[in-house]
């Protein structure tokens, strides 16, 4: 609804404000988005489990953990990402470009809607990350809004560094303060984080033997708090491959396009439900979009009893199930989709 006006010099500008001249009007140009990706999904060769739990997190806007050896294929995983996430509406575009704006970054009009990946050093400080500074400005987790944040290497980040996510990944929002100044900026970012397993990468690994005492291994997770990992949806093993899953043949593999189809129509299903995605729900609309029959409520019981999960993981499990239930278009949470979803907390009690 705004109206734009062109002018060559401020002295237009100041005869338009006195009413001695007219501006011209600018014309609003569409442009066609290019979705073209270099990548595809369809260059990774095996990791079943993980593109599966790639498609999952994509649906739903899911956090999501890959811990593993050295060259199994996270970092790729991870990049893939984007090309399975359904564009930005402008609502969403015109958020992220105001974002850049502020920081000096420019927009590519012919990609203007494409979600972005921010993948910062792992000696990022802590304003870098969240923002900062005496003029507040937005860090890497409000520029990563409605987009994808990757963290390589999780336990290299400070632990301070992570603690501070805490809030924006429950809030979708960072709100800074310094001095008597305060701003509040957007940051609801999809947080994909990968790690090795201890300092040498091959704690479990079948090929390849760890050189690390257990006290080092367990100092090494011990980076991570259990309130940040409390906090992730979907943590996953990815494994060695084999001879022979490299192997595999690529007129097998489903590509981006395919599984990108799958997350539109889930994430449509979930926006009749909602205004968000299922990753946003609240406790209260937990109760109500993520029912489950008594037999599945009682499996659900025992596991949180055997897993000792926390009150927050529980929810986390039910948003989960429900994005598994929207992909396979089930109105209701079936006792498979709940059990796929648990599945993805069985790592995370490795590090409790």
């Amino acid at each position: 609804g705004l109206q734009v006006y062109t002018a060559e010099h401020l002295l237009e500008v100041c005869a338009f404000l006195k009413g001695e001249k007219k501006l011209l009007t600018a014309e609003a140009i569409k442009v066609e988005n290019q979705h073209i990706y270099s990548t595809c999904l369809s260059d990774i060769r095996g990791q079943q489990r993980a593109k599966r739990a790639l498609e999952i997190a994509a649906a739903g806007r899911h956090s999501l953990l890959m811990r593993g050896s050295p060259g199994t294929g996270k970092t790729m995983l991870a990049s893939r990402l984007v090309t399975i996430l359904p564009d930005m509406n402008e609502d969403e575009a015109e958020e992220v470009a105001a974002i850049r704006s502020i920081c000096g970054e420019s927009v590519n009009p012919e990609n203007w809607q494409l979600r972005s990946v921010r993948v910062p050093h792992h000696t990022a400080s802590a304003v870098a990350l969240v923002g900062g500074g005496s003029y507040p400005k937005p860090g890497e987790i409000s520029l990563a809004h409605n987009g994808v944040l990757f963290l390589d290497e999780l336990p290299e980040f400070s632990r301070k560094v992570l603690e501070v996510l805490r809030e924006p990944l429950e809030s979708g929002k960072i709100v800074i303060s310094r001095a008597a100044k305060q701003a509040e900026f957007p940051a609801s970012f999809q947080l994909i984080a990968a790690m090795n397993p201890c300092p040498c990468g091959y704690w479990g690994d079948v090929q390849n033997n760890c050189r690390c005492t257990s006290e080092q291994v367990q100092r090494y997770q011990n980076k991570l708090s259990g309130p940040f990992l409390d906090r992730i949806d979907m943590h996953i093993e990815v494994p060695s491959l084999s001879h022979k899953d490299l192997q595999e043949s690529s007129e097998t593999i489903e590509t981006s396009q395919e599984v990108k189809i799958r997350i539109i129509a889930a994430q449509k299903r979930q926006k009749k439900r909602r205004s968000h995605n299922n990753a946003y729900l609240t406790n209260k609309e937990i109760e109500q979009d993520c029912r489950l029959s008594e037999q599945n409520q009682l499996v659900l019981q025992k596991t949180m009893e055997k897993m000792r999960l926390s009150a927050r993981a529980y929810h986390r499990v039910l948003k989960l199930a429900r994005t598994i239930a929207d992909l396979e278009s089930s109105k209701d949470i079936q006792l498979h989709h709940l059990t796929e979803s648990i599945s993805y907390r069985k790592v995370d009690s490795l590090f409790t």
